[in-house]
C-alpha cells in the first residue's frame, strides 16, 4: 500500500528502471462546487451507496483514549466530536514515534462531514455496501502504547466498539437502510492480517452489529444463518435488498491473503479453503434457485504492481509478481461462474479502480467447483476508493445505479471531499461512469471492450485513458500512475501472475 505521495512517486519510479515497467506517457489532462449529486439513470434503477476503508481512528485525540476505553460505544460519539484536547498535536506526534504510521486515518471530524455529506447526497439509496478495513492503520500498537496496562479482553473490546461506532452512525445518517460490511485486513481483535479461524472474539462480537445492520424485513432464518456464518469465518450470505433474485455472498478473504497468520502468529491454510468451500457451494445453490450474486470482499484479487515495483521484481527475467492473495484461487472461482456472479465488490488499495475475472486457469480447487457455464465476458470487479485520506487521496463514496433486471452495475458516481481534514469540507462529484467512459453500464461486456481500449493505448493519449489516470487516485492531479500504464493496464484484465507477465513483457517489447 501506498505511504505518501512523494514515497508513491519515487516508487513507482522505481519501474521505469525494470523490465515491468519501460513505457512513455503523456502529461494527463487536468474543481469542486458542493451540490448534492442528482440521479443519473432512470428511478427505474435501484440507487445504493458503496463504502470502502473508512480506517476510523480513535486515536487521532490520544488523550480522549483512557475516557473512550471506559466508555460503552453509545458514548463515543459525544466523547469524539467534544473539543480537541489541547494537546492533540503533540500528543498524536508522540504516538506516532511509538506507532510509526503514514498519519491520521479517519479523524472523527473527517467521518462527520463524511455523514453529513452521505445523507445529503444518499438520501435514496436503497441499501449500502462497506467493503472492509473500519479500523485504522495500527491499531494494536496505538492502543497498547497509550493503554499498556489493558487486557486482550479490553483490546478486544475497543475493536468492537470503534465497528459499532462506524455501523450506527452511518445507519443513522441513513435511518432504515440496509448496511451489508465486509471485514478488512486490518479489523481485527488480534494484529494486522490476523484473525483466528476459530472462536475469534472479535468475530463473534461484530457478528452482533452485522445481524442490527442487516435489513428489517430479512426473514429471521437468513439473519441467524448469517450472523452464525459471519461469527465462524467472517462470510454471510443473504438476499440483496430492493434487487430482485439476487444474493450477496460477503468473504473475509484475510484468509487467503499471504500474509494472514492466526492471532498467535501462525500460517493456516484451512481457512481459506473452507471459505473457498463455502463460496462454492453459495454459488451452486443461488444458480439452483435462479439468483444472481454480488460478491464482497476487501482483498481484490489479482497483481499488486506497487509492491511488485517496491521488490524490484524483474518479472521478464523470470521473478514472479507479487499478487494481493496468496493463489489464484478465489478469482478463478468468480470467472468460472461468470454466468451467476453479477459484480464483485472490493477495496483494500484505496484507489477507485475497475478490473475484469476472466478465466485463465484450471487451477481452482476441486472444492470450489459448481459445474458453471461460465460467460466469457467474465465478472465485472469494482475497487472502491476509500474515506480515508491517510495516502494522500482525498475521501470519497460512490453512488451506485443498479439495473434490477441484470443485477448489473447499470453506473456510478464518485463524490469527493475538498479536502483531507473535514474541517470546512465540500463533497462534490468526481466523475460518472458512463459519461465518462462512454460506456452503456458497468457490467462485463462493456468492460471486455473498454480495458482492451486502455491496453492499446500505451502512451495513456486518449480521453479514457486520461480519466482512468485523472480519477484513479482522487484528488490527485499529478497522474503517478502513468509511469507504469501499459503494466497497470495488463492488471486490470490479467489476474494471474502467468497471464500478467505475458502481457507486461509484451508491452515492453
Amino acid at each position: 500500500m501506498i505511504a505518501t505521495h512523494s514515497v508513491r512517486l519515487s516508487l513507482l519510479s522505481l519501474l521505469v528502471a525494470c523490465s515491468i515497467a519501460v513505457a512513455t506517457a503523456q502529461s494527463p489532462a487536468a474543481g469542486s462546487t458542493a451540490a448534492p449529486v442528482a440521479s443519473a439513470k432512470p428511478t427505474a434503477n435501484v440507487p445504493a451507496l458503496l463504502l470502502s476503508d473508512v480506517h476510523l481512528d480513535p486515536f487521532a485525540d490520544p488523550a480522549k483514549v483512557v475516557k473512550l476505553n471506559a466508555a460503552p460505544a453509545t458514548e463515543w460519539p459525544a466523547i469524539l466530536s467534544a473539543p480537541a484536547s489541547p494537546t492533540e498535536a503533540q500528543d498524536f506526534a508522540a504516538l506516532q514515534k511509538s506507532c510509526p504510521t503514514r498519519g491520521i486515518d479517519t479523524p472523527y471530524v473527517l467521518w462527520q462531514s463524511s455523514l453529513a455529506a452521505i445523507h445529503n447526497n444518499a438520501a435514496q439509496a436503497k441499501f449500502i455496501t462497506l467493503s472492509g478495513d473500519l479500523l485504522a492503520h495500527s491499531f494494536d500498537c496505538k492502543y497498547k502504547a497509550l493503554l499498556p496496562t489493558a487486557s486482550p479482553a479490553d483490546y478486544t473490546a475497543f475493536t468492537e466498539k470503534t465497528v459499532r461506532t462506524i455501523a450506527t452512525t452511518l445507519r443513522s445518517a441513513m435511518p432504515g437502510v440496509p448496511l451489508y460490511i465486509a471485514m478488512g485486513n486490518n479489523d481485527s481483535g488480534c494484529a494486522d492480517y490476523a484473525l483466528d479461524a476459530t472462536h475469534d472474539a472479535f468475530l463473534g462480537l461484530v457478528a452482533k452489529i452485522i445481524g442490527e445492520s442487516l435489513p428489517a424485513d430479512l426473514a429471521p432464518a437468513e439473519r441467524a444463518a448469517a450472523v452464525r456464518d459471519f461469527a465462524a469465518g467472517g462470510n454471510y450470505s443473504v438476499p440483496l435488498a430492493a434487487v430482485p433474485h439476487t444474493r450477496l455472498l460477503v468473504v473475509d478473504d484475510l484468509f487467503f491473503s499471504g500474509k494472514y497468520a492466526t492471532c498467535s502468529g501462525k500460517a493456516d491454510p484451512a481457512p481459506a479453503a473452507a471459505q473457498l468451500t463455502w463460496l462454492a457451494e453459495q454459488i451452486a445453490r443461488a444458480r439452483h434457485q435462479h439468483e444472481r450474486v454480488w460478491v464482497m470482499g476487501h482483498i481484490p484479487p489479482g497483481v499488486d504492481l506497487y509492491a511488485t515495483a517496491r521488490k524490484f521484481a524483474n518479472v521478464c527475467a523470470g521473478a514472479k509478481p507479487q499478487m494481493f492473495l496468496a493463489n489464484e484461487s478465489l478469482a478463478n472461482l468468480l470467472a468460472n461462474n461468470a454466468d451467476v456472479v453479477r459484480l464483485a465488490l472490493f477495496g483494500h488499495t484505496h484507489a477507485d479502480e475497475m478490473r475484469l475475472l476472466t478465466p485463465e486457469s484450471t487451477a481452482t480447487p476441486s472444492a470450489a467447483s459448481t459445474t458453471p457455464s461460465a460467460s466469457p465476458a467474465g465478472v465485472p470487479l469494482k475497487v472502491i476508493a476509500s474515506i480515508t485520506p491517510v495516502n494522500g487521496n482525498r475521501p470519497t463514496f460512490t453512488l451506485a445505479s443498479i439495473d434490477p433486471a441484470t443485477a448489473s452495475l447499470a453506473d456510478y458516481t464518485v463524490v469527493m471531499a475538498s479536502n483531507t481534514t473535514g474541517l470546512a469540507t465540500t463533497w462534490s462529484p468526481e466523475y460518472t461512469y458512463t459519461t465518462t467512459y462512454h460506456e452503456p453500464a458497468f457490467d462485463a461486456a462493456s468492460l471486455a471492450t473498454l480495458i482492451p481500449a486502455l491496453e492499446a493505448d500505451p502512451a495513456a493519449k486518449t480521453s479514457v485513458s486520461q480519466a482512468y489516470l485523472r480519477n484513479y487516485f482522487p484528488g490527485d492531479l499529478s497522474s503517478i500512475l502513468q509511469l507504469a500504464w501499459p503494466q497497470y493496464t495488463c492488471s486490470l484484465r490479467h489476474d494471474s501472475a502467468a497471464a500478467f507477465t505475458a502481457c507486461a513483457c509484451a508491452a515492453t517489447k
